[in-house]
């Protein structure tokens, strides 16, 4: 969970971030759809790549709210 608490280090408001990550998301899953329409001899490595780093971003954009979620019940259970 190192990447989901790393907006609190720097000053990040993580509605922003996560609003951040769903922009880039969207802009890959875009990219990947165009690839797979035009799929040419040699693009599937490009498809993969991007799949896979959509991939991440959404791991990323689920540590954040998994961790604003702890951070609620946590501070629920504290009173």
């Amino acid at each position: 969970m190192g990447l989901a608490r790393g907006w609190k280090k720097v000053g990040r408001d993580p509605r922003a971030e996560i609003e951040q990550l769903h922009l880039q998301l969207a802009g890959f899953n875009a990219r990947i759809a165009d690839l797979e329409k035009f799929e040419r001899e040699g693009s599937g490595y490009h498809v993969e790549q991007l799949k896979a780093d959509a991939i991440l971003l959404a791991q990323q954009i689920d540590e954040i709210c998994c961790s604003l979620a702890e951070e609620r019940l946590a501070s629920l259970l504290a009173r």
